[in-house]
């Protein structure tokens, strides 16, 4: 794992990120509460060369092995 960056909800991403992983991203915060905007912190991480974007409200963004983009949340399978 390479560790990467963080910065808060609504501001601009990494610029090295896709412009498919950008725009899920901006989905996701989208969906966020008024509250949130602003305040919650994604923090990006590196794993087999592929992104790892979590949003501390517990919401995480990657890429699989396919190269789609997919977003789960940290209670589904695979994650506890």
């Amino acid at each position: 794992m390479q560790l990467g960056t963080r910065w808060a909800a609504g501001a601009e991403p990494p610029a090295r990120l896709t412009p498919e992983f950008v725009a899920q991203l901006r989905s996701v915060e989208a969906d966020l509460p008024p509250t949130e905007r602003g305040a919650a912190r994604w923090t990006l991480t590196w794993l087999e060369g592929r992104p790892v974007a979590e949003l501390d409200v517990g919401i995480i963004v990657t890429v699989d092995h396919a190269g789609a983009v997919v977003v789960r949340h940290d209670d589904e399978d695979g994650f506890a």
